[in-house]
């Protein structure tokens, strides 16, 4: 922490070395600063010790000094961004198991807001789509306990337990002026990250619900399926549908993007200093030999859908339709802390596209935007607003965005985003917004 606080300082002082040092005085000046800065971290922490003590000493009932410290913990850490956060032994086994693939519960994709619990999707095929949660619902009561006051694990691990057991939510819902209720049975929730199918004998339809550990191996065997049952000169191309994939691993992005470029740099990641900055390449060549790609994009596509997107598009891979991104472009490094005290998420970088852009509250624009026809009684609800909304979110490198539609029709025939990249690698011109062949690409 002492090295950390030094740093910061250090780098502030440094904007102002020339005042600083032009008299007899300026490295005196500096040292006192450097010290002054020391004391002052350590005096914060002395006032954490007095009032940790206080209250358990005066408190009027004898509190849990592990909920003490892991409150103390929470506060901290959340207070930081929206996606830091701290999980203690039990969260962090929920989590490895989420990772890879297999749990128990009802099959949503959530992050905190303002205290509730939003969910940011259902899973396909999912107790929970099957119930009708929708993505930007907020959950205010689980089995009638209300979720203020939790933290994100503490309300997931509610909706977590034995399977064919019930969950009772309360949801608030845009556009409906009382709470909704609804009771959902409980399932064993083995997520399926990839499926797919033919379409007209002459496409094939890859859809990616997150990036686990299963992603790129079941993309693999989609393009293998696919490339078998559609001679090479009868397949016109492939759709990847990334629209409300909420995300998930990093090096899941990374195989995934590579498998459908011969060869680039598919994201780079950025965080404090200069030496932290790494660069992620494409390893796998492409899997579809070189055949027309689109990919689908909207308001739920965040993070490693995001990546995948943004570096496809920028080396002129694939064409984006669709509606904005959500703009969750940061890092969480998971950092085990020791056996038995749980693991720490923390932001620790930024993701920046091949061609250098920023995704940080700003999203990925497609490259044909289609927005959907949207029942009326799911008018109020069908946008996303993005992570440009969230409260304590780091700041865009330019111009923020606050997310767009994220409705996609049950029925394929309805949806016009799905109609339109069928159309382009048909050879049908669906907007003359579409990238020209003949860009440069992204340098290699």
């Amino acid at each position: 922490m002492r090295k950390n606080s030094l740093f910061f300082l250090g780098a502030a002082a440094g904007t102002c070395l020339t005042l600083l040092v032009t008299g007899p005085q300026g490295a005196q000046l500096i040292a006192a600063a450097k010290a002054a800065a020391s004391t002052n971290t350590y005096s914060q922490l002395n006032l954490f010790g007095d009032v940790f003590e206080r209250v358990r000493a005066d408190y009027v009932e004898k509190p849990d000094d592990t909920r003490l410290v892991e409150g103390a913990i929470n506060g901290m850490v959340t207070a930081l961004d929206p996606h830091s956060r701290y999980m203690n032994e039990k969260a962090w086994r929920d989590m490895q198991e989420t990772t890879h693939g297999e749990f128990g519960g009802l099959g949503i994709e959530v992050m905190m807001e303002k205290g509730l619990i939003k969910v940011v999707a259902p899973m396909d095929d999912t107790p929970a789509a099957k119930a009708g949660i929708m993505s930007g619902d907020l959950i205010t009561h689980i089995n009638n306990e209300a979720v203020q006051g939790l933290t994100l694990e503490q309300a997931v691990n509610k909706m977590k337990g034995p399977i064919n057991t019930k969950t009772r939510l309360k949801i608030m819902r845009k556009g409906t002026e009382s709470p909704i209720d609804i009771s959902i049975v409980r399932e064993v929730i083995r997520v399926r990250p990839v499926s797919y199918h033919m379409d007209g004998g002459d496409i094939g339809y890859i859809r990616i619900t997150s990036f686990n550990e299963q992603t790129t191996d079941g993309l693999r065997k989609a393009i293998g399926d696919i490339s078998k049952q559609i001679p090479p000169d009868k397949l016109a191309g492939y759709v990847v549908d990334l629209r409300n994939n909420p995300g998930g691993l990093l090096d899941q992005a990374v195989s995934v993007s590579g498998a459908f470029m011969a060869r680039g740099e598919v994201v780079s990641t950025r965080g404090r200093t200069p030496e932290e900055t790494q660069r992620f390449t494409a390893r796998t060549g492409d899997l579809t030999k070189g055949k027309p790609l689109v990919v689908l994009i909207n308001g739920g596509s965040a993070s490693a859908s995001e990546i995948v997107a943004g570096a496809l598009h920028d080396h002129k891979r694939a064409t984006l339709i669709g509606t904005r991104s959500f703009g969750k472009g940061s890092v969480q490094t998971i950092i085990p802390l020791g056996a038995g005290n749980g693991a720490l998420a923390l932001t620790t970088a930024r993701y920046f596209t091949p061609s250098g852009r920023s995704i940080q509250a700003m999203g990925i624009r497609p490259d044909i935007e289609v927005l959907q026809d949207v029942p009326d009684e799911l008018k109020a609800r069908s946008e996303t607003k993005g992570e440009a909304s969230m409260r304590g979110h780091l700041s865009a490198e330019g111009a923020e965005q606050t997310g767009s539609q994220s409705y996609v029709p049950p029925a394929e025939k309805d949806d016009k985003a799905l109609g339109a990249a069928y159309k382009l690698l048909r050879g049908v011109t669906v907007n003359a917004d579409v990238p020209s062949t003949s860009k440069t690409a992204v340098p290699n």
